[in-house]
């Protein structure tokens, strides 16, 4: 019965995380989000790992979540290609650097422990050159895509069967994340309404 439980939510989690990139790639044909290329290939190279850190600890149907959004992450890593952000900053190639480095050295990395938050640090660094852009371009993301996707981590942590800080630390840390990029997007979206009233 309690495995059952976990299988539910790891199911609602996937379906949360697909539905979220439903929206997203939607909005990148429409070319209305322009995807940073940087960002979403250390995404797809760590969530790809933690769902293996995740079963190597026993997280059983949890680590779907992260396994079908390592897929999700390369479609868009594709697309960015052609249709992402073409300003691509001296800062974005250090923290893309800093990312691969770090995911580099958790291949080396004998502590499961270690090797999470060699993986939350990538992806953190991974992360600055989206959050980067969406602070002066604030309308070329689409909010409800990390709207849903920190929820459907969050379902992922209940889904976990084996709940440690190996296995919910990094989930926990990206869903924070999404939150504070939905933030920072609604943020800035009125601030600039704001500016462009005062200024008609």
């Amino acid at each position: 019965m309690v495995y059952d439980y976990h299988v539910v939510f790891a199911a609602a989690g996937s379906a949360l995380g697909l539905l979220s990139f439903v929206f997203y790639f939607k909005d990148i044909f429409r070319g209305k989000t322009k995807p940073h290329i940087f960002t979403w290939i250390v995404w797809t190279l760590l969530t790809g790992l933690t769902s293996l850190i995740q079963f190597s600890e026993g997280g059983g149907a949890g680590a779907w979540v992260a396994g079908v959004e390592s897929l999700s992450c390369l479609g868009v890593a594709v697309l960015s290609y052609t249709r992402g952000e073409k300003d691509i900053t001296r800062v974005d190639w250090i923290c893309f650097g800093a990312a691969l480095l770090a995911t580099g050295m958790w291949l080396l990395a004998d502590q499961p422990l270690l090797a999470v938050l060699l993986v939350i640090s990538a992806d953190a660094l991974g992360f600055a050159p989206t959050l980067r852009k969406s602070y002066t371009k604030p309308y070329e993301e689409t909010v409800s895509m990390y709207t849903l996707s920190a929820s459907h981590w969050i379902f992922s942590i209940i889904a976990l069967q084996t709940l440690s800080l190996t296995t919910v630390l990094y989930p926990a840390v990206i869903s924070l994340l999404d939150t504070t990029l939905v933030a920072t997007l609604l943020i800035r979206r009125r601030q600039l309404a704001g500016r462009t009233n005062v200024y008609n």
